[in-house]
């Protein structure tokens, strides 16, 4: 299935990559990328000879719907695998359990170290816990991916893509072995997570905003609300104003 809807994929997007020799032909490695847009799960795998698995939301297998049905068969036939995110810890535990087994068979783990996607097209802090743990846990090397322009094929809340053509550039393996065995360092997980986000930068040319993902998009929900209420409180103002001269 892999192949069949990798090769409708390039046929149709034609997606350029640059980087593409960085893969190893065999053996395990980490591929963490940015994340614009939910068709990165579909694009990199897309371009990739060997199978690559995500941890994904259970959502994605549990959806209702023509799209939620074509979206839980693409990532089972990809062989990504599902976990209830909203266990909180217990969930983070479980992936990372989930990832260092992907490694300990000799395959591909792809990882989004921002753990969510872009709220606004830009770079933000990626997350410690499961990219560093995993990585120091295997001593598999990390590889950084920059997905480019895949928010201009499926912007977030559009079901039908648009026809742009998105790009991939595949960075040089980066080895941590020096660091295994201090998995449980939070300042050695910092650096980890910090380095491969400086270099998904490098390739991605997105400009690196230092807070989470998650906390721009409360800022940006924050803000939308705030603009909503003062729209009707500044319309409530107006009836009231119309009102009074009305009665005059």
């Amino acid at each position: 299935m892999k192949f069949s809807i990798g090769g409708s994929l390039k046929l149709a997007f034609r997606p350029w990559v640059e980087g593409i020799e960085n893969i190893p032909a065999e053996g395990p490695a980490i591929l963490a990328s940015n994340h614009l847009s939910f068709s990165d799960s579909f694009f990199l795998p897309a371009v990739l000879d060997r199978k690559i698995t995500f941890i994904a939301k259970s959502e994605y297998f549990t959806s209702p719907g023509v799209k939620g049905r074509l979206t839980a068969a693409f990532f089972k036939g990809v062989g990504q695998l599902p976990v209830d995110r909203s266990g909180g810890r217990g969930a983070g535990e479980a992936a990372i359990k989930s990832g260092i087994e992907v490694l300990e068979r000799g395959e591909l783990f792809g990882i989004y170290p921002e753990g969510t996607r872009s709220p606004d097209g830009r770079l933000y802090r990626g997350k410690p816990g499961g990219l560093a743990r995993v990585a120091l846990a295997t001593g598999a090397p990390v590889i950084p991916v920059a997905m480019i322009d895949t928010e201009k094929v499926q912007p977030p809340g559009k079901i039908v893509p648009k026809m742009i053509r998105p790009g991939i550039r595949i960075g040089k393996p980066l080895d941590f072995t020096r660091y295994q065995g201090m998995e449980g360092d939070r300042f050695i997980l910092r650096s980890v997570t910090d380095e491969v986000m400086y270099e998904i930068m490098k390739l991605s040319g997105q400009e690196y905003v230092d807070i989470y993902a998650t906390a721009a998009k409360r800022q940006l929900a924050d803000a939308a609300k705030a603009e909503t209420a003062q729209a009707e409180a500044k319309r409530k103002a107006e009836a009231e104003r119309a009102r009074k001269a009305a009665a005059e």
